[in-house]
C-alpha cells in the first residue's frame, strides 16, 4: 500500500504540474499523500521533514539565485546579453543559423545568466535567424533547449549554473572538476543538438515546410544606444576569471584559499544547518563574489540604456522577488523528493540502485538514480540535489574506495542531471515553448529525440573515463 500511495503522489505531482499548477502548492500536499500508508503521520511530514528540508535547500542555494537572477537582470536589461547574442548571430551567420543560436545559448549560459534569461534573450535572434534560413520554427525550441540546458549549464569546467554547484556542497570539489571529462561532454551534447537539428531542417525543407507564417508579437520600443559586443563580454569574463581566483580548483599552492577556520566562530551557536566545513559552502561563496562584482560591472557599462528604459532599482528589485519564486519552486520539488527517498515503501528503489552500485561501480548508479529523479521533479538541479541526498554519501565512500576522484564523481552526476530532464511536465520546458509561441504537439517531438539522444552522454563519459582514466 505504501508504493502504491507513491505512485499516486508521484503521478499526481506530474499531472498537476503539466496542468499549470504551482509546484509550491502541489509539492506539499502530494508528499502528504506519499505519507497516507505510511508509518509517519502528515502533518508531522510537512512541519518537520518536508520545510526542513526545503529549508536546507534555501539556505544553501538561496545566494546564487538571487545575486544570479540580479546579474543576468542587469545584463538583459542594460543591452549586454543582446549585443552578444547578436554579435555571435552576425559572426556565425544565417547559413549555420542552428551553431549560431546553439553558441549563442551556450556563451551566455556559461557566463552565468539565469537559464530563463538566456531563453528570452535569444529567442528573438533564433527566430530571426531561422526565419531567414527558412528552417522551420518548430524546431526552435530544441535548439534552445539544446543550447541552454545542456553542454553549457553541467558539463563546461567553471560554468557557475547551480546545476555545476550542487554537487560540490556534497563532495567538497569545485565547478571546474573533471575538466577534460567535462569538455568531452560538452563536445558529445553540442554535436546531438547540432547534428539532429540541422539533419530535421534539411529533412523538413526538402519536404517542402520552411519557417512558416508565425507571429512574433510586438516587442517594446527599443532605445537606440548599443552597448559594444566587447564591453558586453566583459562581465561575462569578469564571472569565469573571478570564480577561477577565488575557488581556486587546481589547488595552487600561491593560489587564493579560504581561511579552514571561517566557521569556528559559529560553533557555540548550534545552528543547525550550519555546514560542516568551509569545504562544503567555499563554492557557493565564490560564485557569489564573483556574480555581484560582475553585476556592478554590467549595471555600469549599461547605465546609460538603464536610465532610459526602467533605471537601476526596477530590475535589481524584480529580479530579487523572482528569484525567491525560483528557489522556492526547485526547493519544493526537493522536499518532496526527499519525502519520497524517505518513505519505507521507496526501500527497494533504494536497495537495487545500491545494489547496481555494488556490482557495478558507483558512477553508474548515480546516472541511474539522477535520472530517476529528473523524471519525477522535471528539474536537473530538483532532481540532481534529491539523488545527492538520498546516496551522495554513499557514492562518495564507493568511489574513494575504488579510487575513483570526487572530481569524476561530481562531473558525472552534473552530466547525467540533464539525461532526461525535458519530461512533458518539466516546467521549464512549458516555459520555453510559452516563450516560442509553440505548444507540445507542434514542438515536443524534436525535444524528445534530443533526450533519447543525451541520454547516453553520461554514459559514454563513465566509459571514456574507464577506459582512459582521463578526468
Amino acid at each position: 500500500m505504501e508504493g502504491i500511495c507513491i505512485i499516486i503522489a508521484l503521478l499526481g505531482l506530474m499531472y498537476f504540474a503539466y496542468r499549470g499548477w504551482s509546484i509550491i502548492l502541489i509539492a506539499p500536499i502530494f508528499a502528504g499523500v506519499a505519507a497516507l500508508a505510511s508509518m509517519f503521520n502528515i502533518l508531522p511530514v510537512y512541519t518537520e521533514l518536508y520545510m526542513t528540508r526545503l529549508a536546507e535547500y534555501v539556505k544553501t542555494y538561496y545566494p546564487i539565485f538571487l545575486f544570479g537572477a540580479i546579474f543576468a537582470k542587469l545584463m538583459e536589461k542594460g543591452g549586454l546579453a543582446s549585443a552578444i547574442a547578436a554579435k555571435i548571430v552576425e559572426v556565425i551567420g544565417e547559413k549555420r543559423a542552428v551553431l549560431a543560436v546553439l553558441l549563442g545559448c551556450g556563451a551566455l549560459t556559461y557566463g552565468g545568466l539565469s537559464v530563463f534569461v538566456v531563453a528570452f534573450v535569444m529567442y528573438p535572434f533564433g527566430a530571426y535567424v531561422f526565419r531567414k534560413a527558412d528552417i522551420p520554427k518548430r524546431l526552435l525550441p530544441a535548439t534552445l533547449w539544446s543550447g541552454i540546458f545542456s553542454f553549457a549549464m553541467v558539463a563546461l569546467p567553471g560554468t557557475p549554473q547551480i546545476q555545476n554547484i550542487i554537487p560540490s556542497s556534497y563532495f567538497e570539489t569545485s565547478t571546474w572538476s573533471a575538466p577534460i571529462l567535462g569538455m568531452f561532454a560538452a563536445v558529445l551534447f553540442l554535436l546531438i543538438g547540432w547534428g539532429w537539428v540541422g539533419y530535421r531542417a534539411k529533412t523538413l525543407k526538402a519536404k517542402g515546410e520552411g519557417y512558416g507564417a508565425h507571429s512574433e508579437g510586438r516587442r517594446g520600443r527599443e532605445p537606440k544606444i548599443r552597448i559594444p559586443w566587447y564591453w558586453a563580454l566583459l562581465p561575462l569574463v569578469l564571472v569565469v576569471v573571478i570564480n577561477i581566483i577565488l575557488s581556486n580548483p587546481f589547488k595552487w599552492d600561491w593560489g587564493f584559499h579560504w581561511d579552514p577556520t571561517s566557521l569556528d566562530a559559529f560553533a557555540p551557536f548550534h545552528l543547525s544547518l550550519l555546514a560542516a566545513n568551509v569545504g562544503k559552502v567555499s563554492t557557493i561563496w565564490s560564485i557569489s563574489i564573483a556574480l555581484i562584482i560582475s553585476s556592478i560591472v554590467a549595471a555600469f557599462i549599461g547605465r546609460k540604456r538603464l536610465k532610459v528604459t526602467e533605471g537601476f532599482l526596477s530590475p535589481i528589485n524584480y529580479a530579487a522577488l523572482s528569484s525567491a519564486t525560483a528557489v522556492l519552486n526547485v526547493a519544493s520539488g526537493f522536499a518532496f523528493g526527499s519525502v519520497i527517498t524517505s518513505m519505507p515503501g521507496f526501500l527497494p528503489v533504494t536497495d537495487f540502485l545500491m545494489d547496481i552500485a555494488g556490482s557495478f561501480g558507483p558512477l553508474l548508479s548515480a546516472v541511474i538514480a539522477t535520472n530517476l529523479m529528473d523524471a519525477i521533479t522535471g528539474s536537473a538541479s530538483g532532481g540532481l540535489t534529491i539523488a545527492l541526498a538520498a546516496f551522495g554519501d554513499q557514492w562518495m565512500q564507493m568511489s574513494l574506495a575504488a579510487g575513483i576522484p570526487l572530481e569524476v564523481l561530481h562531473r558525472i552526476v552534473a552530466v547525467a542531471s540533464v539525461g532526461i530532464d525535458p519530461v512533458p511536465h518539466c516546467g521549464a520546458l512549458v516555459t520555453l515553448f510559452a516563450i516560442c509561441g509553440l505548444t507540445h504537439k507542434q514542438a515536443y517531438f524534436d525535444v524528445a529525440v534530443i533526450l533519447g539522444l543525451k541520454f547516453f552522454v553520461p554514459y559514454i563519459c563513465i566509459i571514456f573515463y574507464m577506459l582512459t582514466g582521463i578526468a
